[in-house]
C-alpha cells in the first residue's frame, strides 16, 4: 500500500507542475524554462553522489536511453502545454494510462484482472468523451484566450499540431516509465535519479549550442521554474522508490499517477480562467473511476 501512496504524491506534485509550467512559460520561452529547469533540478540532485556510484557499464546506457526519452518528452510537452489550455493538456495527458499498460502487459507479463480491464475500458470511455467533445465554442474561446495573451500573441495556435505534440510526450513519457520499472531491479533510486538528470542536462546542454539557443538569465527570477524544480525531484524520488518496491505493478502504477489531472483542470479553471471546463471535468471525472476500480481491487 506505501508504493500506492508515493505514486499517489507523485500525480499530485505533477498536476500541480503543469500549472506552474504553463505560468513559468508566460514570462520566459520554452526553451529558457526548460533547460533552466533542468539545469536547477540537477542540481537539488547532487547530494546523492555519494550514493550513485557502483553502476554496472551497461546500465549507464540504459539511463541515458531513458533520458533521451525524456528529453524529447519535455520538448513536445512543454510546447502543446505553452499553446493548448491547461485543462485539456491535462486530460490528453491521461492517455498514457494506455501505453504503460500496453508495455506491461506485453514486456513485463502483468494481468490484468477484471476489475482493472473494467478500470481500463472506464478510462478509454472518458478519453473518447473528450475527444468528440461537442463544444466548439469553448475550444475556440481557450484558443482566443491563449492568443490574447501578450507571450504568445505572434503565435500561430495550430491546435491538432500540438495535440499530436502532447501524445508523442505520452508515449514517450510512457517509455521512461516502463524503464524506471525494469531499472529498478538493478539500481537503487538515487543512482537512478542522479545519472538520469546528469545525462538530461547535458542533452539540453548540447542541444541549445547547437541550436544557438540564447537563455536570458531573467528566467532565475522566475519562480515558477523553482517551483517545477521543488516538485519534479520530490515527486520523481518518491516514483523510483515505489518502482523499486517488488509488489508494485506498472499497470497500477500508471492509474494511480493520473490523479493529478484534477489539479490541471482546476488550474485552468481558477489560475487561467479557461472555459469549458465543465465538460472537460465530467470526463476526468469517469476517467478517475476508471482508475479508483482498476486501483481498489488490486491492492
Amino acid at each position: 500500500m506505501v508504493w500506492v501512496l508515493l505514486v499517489l504524491l507523485y500525480g499530485i506534485l505533477k498536476g500541480s507542475r503543469e500549472v506552474a509550467k504553463k505560468k513559468a512559460m508566460m514570462k520566459n520561452t520554452v526553451m529558457e524554462v526548460l533547460v533552466v529547469y533542468t539545469f536547477i533540478s540537477f542540481l537539488f540532485v547532487i547530494p546523492q553522489v555519494p550514493d550513485a556510484g557502483g553502476l554496472e557499464p551497461e546500465f549507464y546506457f540504459w539511463i541515458a536511453l531513458k533520458s533521451f526519452a525524456i528529453f524529447v518528452a519535455w520538448i513536445c510537452g512543454f510546447y502543446s502545454l505553452k499553446y493548448l489550455p491547461i485543462s485539456l493538456y491535462g486530460v490528453l495527458d491521461l492517455s498514457r494510462v494506455l501505453f504503460m499498460t500496453f508495455l506491461g502487459v506485453f514486456f513485463l507479463h502483468e494481468v490484468l484482472n477484471v476489475y482493472q480491464v473494467i478500470g481500463l475500458v472506464t478510462v478509454i470511455t472518458g478519453l473518447l468523451m473528450l475527444k468528440f467533445n461537442p463544444g466548439k465554442k469553448n475550444r475556440q474561446e481557450n484558443v482566443k484566450a491563449v492568443s490574447e495573451n501578450p507571450v504568445m500573441e505572434s503565435a500561430r495556435i495550430n491546435t491538432p499540431f500540438y495535440v499530436v505534440l502532447a501524445f508523442v510526450s505520452c508515449i514517450l513519457n510512457a517509455v521512461s516509465g516502463f524503464m524506471d520499472k525494469v531499472l529498478m531491479k538493478s539500481v537503487t533510486s538515487s543512482q537512478l535519479q542522479f545519472w538520469y538528470m546528469l545525462f538530461l542536462a547535458l542533452y539540453y546542454l548540447i542541444y541549445i549550442l547547437i541550436k544557438k539557443e540564447r537563455i536570458s538569465l531573467s528566467v532565475l527570477k522566475n519562480v515558477f521554474v523553482w517551483i517545477m524544480a521543488v516538485m519534479f525531484v520530490i515527486g520523481d524520488k518518491a516514483l523510483f522508490i515505489a518502482n523499486g518496491m517488488s509488489e508494485s505493478k506498472v499497470t497500477v502504477m500508471t492509474l494511480v499517477k493520473q490523479s493529478g489531472v484534477i489539479f490541471a483542470i482546476l488550474g485552468g479553471k481558477f489560475v487561467f480562467k479557461e472555459k469549458g471546463i465543465l465538460y472537460k471535468m465530467i470526463c476526468a471525472l469517469i476517467i478517475i473511476a476508471g482508475i479508483s476500480v482498476g486501483v481498489i481491487f488490486n491492492v
